[in-house]
């Protein structure tokens, strides 16, 4: 089968694009993006092309732009052009080349989707994907690692990305562009191994080759074995993770016993990782199982925490507005959460009389352990009311307190050492109340949202 007629097959077996998208592709000058380009233009698909100058090597740089407008002309179709500081970029926000390199491409294809409603066609083809599961192996990968890159999207989920020529490999390419007399322009950084990527492409994987001859092929083949593999895995964890995890508005509530009784770090990361945690934190979350009630580990993209409240992991946004569980660590003395405003504050005793307003919560400060917890109350909960010597239930405090249901609903509790200290804007407990002898006092103001 020629190489046009299998483009064809793989476009339109895959779902990747028809006649009546609009494609922008894009193109560097290789032999990859050029052929990409011509098999479109035979097979019939409207595109315009994009391109990046990165400035980065010099008047090559200038030849590669002026090479793809040409080719834009000859074609007769639009050619958008980018020139972009990357070496700039990169030192500001302390990145590789190649990071920063692929930040600015594909915020820029980004922007062009968006403004010209297209998708975005990138020349990735089946070498660049056996490179690419053989970099994660080596660079340590879970097995989505191992399934290289997909034909639609990303593994970042960028949805507008397609890359027909990934069934092809670069020689059928190459071969491809010498029969049809195609010109393209060679990138000289290519032959550097300096770059991660070039290392394994011109050394690592040749010098595998004359062992296992069939490297390449073979690493296609693993990327078709491990992708219906996932598929599997996929299922088989989402049916553990739904019958184990608890979603309770913005918060997933895991059950500690039940999730340590697999004894599998991989679920545990497959739980996890959707809130930004990473493979390294894994171990910090182990520790977290013996830890003490209230104590947490906030994801690396700083969103999330995974928070210890008893005989549970708690998954909660770090925003309190979305929360409905919030640790208050030392340090903290303003909050907003979903029912108002908390402050926090300590002051010495004055021995002057406690003002008598149940939004002002007064502590003795010495029977405060940080961090505390400020949550929704719960079937179960109790405390000892100031002035009370035995301890109640907040349901039937509630109840005493005649509180519509409505009213129940909006009631939180700050917790500390698994002990309800204050049902707020309401009753602190007894047991951490403000007494003569007592030097430094903790106080908490309670400002409702609809006052």
């Amino acid at each position: 089968m020629g190489l046009e007629k299998a483009f064809v097959d793989f476009v339109s077996s895959n779902n990747l694009f028809s006649q009546k998208d609009k494609l922008l592709i894009a193109v560097s000058g290789g032999v990859d993006s050029v052929v990409l380009c011509e098999l479109c233009r035979r097979s019939g698909y409207d595109f315009t092309i994009a391109h990046c100058n990165f400035q980065l090597r010099g008047e090559e740089s200038e030849r590669d732009e002026e090479f793809v407008r040409d080719l834009a002309s000859k074609y007769g179709v639009d050619v958008l052009v980018k020139k972009f500081e990357t070496g700039e970029y990169a030192t500001k926000y302390r990145l590789s080349i190649q990071e920063a390199a692929r930040n600015l491409r594909y915020t820029w294809f980004t922007e062009l989707t968006i403004h010209n409603s297209a998708l975005t066609l990138t020349a990735h083809h089946a070498d660049d994907n056996a490179e690419t599961v053989l970099m994660n192996f080596c660079r340590g990968t879970g097995l989505h690692g191992l399934t290289g890159i997909p034909a639609i999207g990303s593994h970042s989920s960028i949805p507008y990305l397609r890359r027909p020529l990934l069934p092809f490999a670069k020689s059928q390419l190459r071969q491809f562009a010498m029969e049809h007399n195609l010109a393209f322009v060679e990138d000289s950084s290519n032959e550097s191994s300096k770059y991660t990527r070039n290392l394994f492409r011109n050394e690592i994987i040749p010098a595998i080759a004359n062992v296992y001859p069939q490297i390449r092929e073979n690493l296609v083949d693993n990327i078709g074995r491990f992708t219906e593999i996932e598929k599997l895995y996929k299922v088989a964890v989402s049916g553990i993770i739904n019958k184990l995890c608890k979603k309770k508005g913005a918060e997933l509530h895991i059950p500690i016993k039940q999730l340590m009784g697999y004894r599998n770090k991989a679920l545990l990361y497959e739980i996890v990782s959707p809130y930004g945690f990473s493979e390294h934190q894994l171990e910090e979350i182990i520790k977290l199982t013996t830890s003490e009630t209230g104590r947490y580990v906030s994801s690396a993209s700083g969103i999330h925490q995974i928070i210890r409240h008893r005989h549970w992991f708690i998954i909660a946004p770090v925003s309190s507005i979305e929360a409905e569980t919030i640790v208050i660590d030392s340090g903290v003395d303003d909050l907003t959460f979903e029912i108002g405003r908390m402050t926090i504050e300590t002051l010495p005793n004055s021995q002057s009389p406690i003002p008598n307003t149940s939004l002002l919560g007064y502590f003795d400060a010495k029977h405060i352990t940080f961090p505390l917890l400020l949550r929704k109350w719960k079937t179960g909960d109790y405390f000892y009311p100031l002035g009370m010597k035995k301890k109640k239930k907040v349901s039937r405090f509630l109840i005493d307190q005649k509180l519509s249901r409505p009213a129940k609903e909006r009631v939180w509790v700050v917790e500390m050492n698994r002990k309800i200290i204050w049902v707020t804007g309401m009753r602190i407990d007894d047991r951490v109340r403000v007494r003569e002898n007592t030097s430094t006092i903790l106080r908490m103001t309670f400002t409702p949202s609809n006052s």
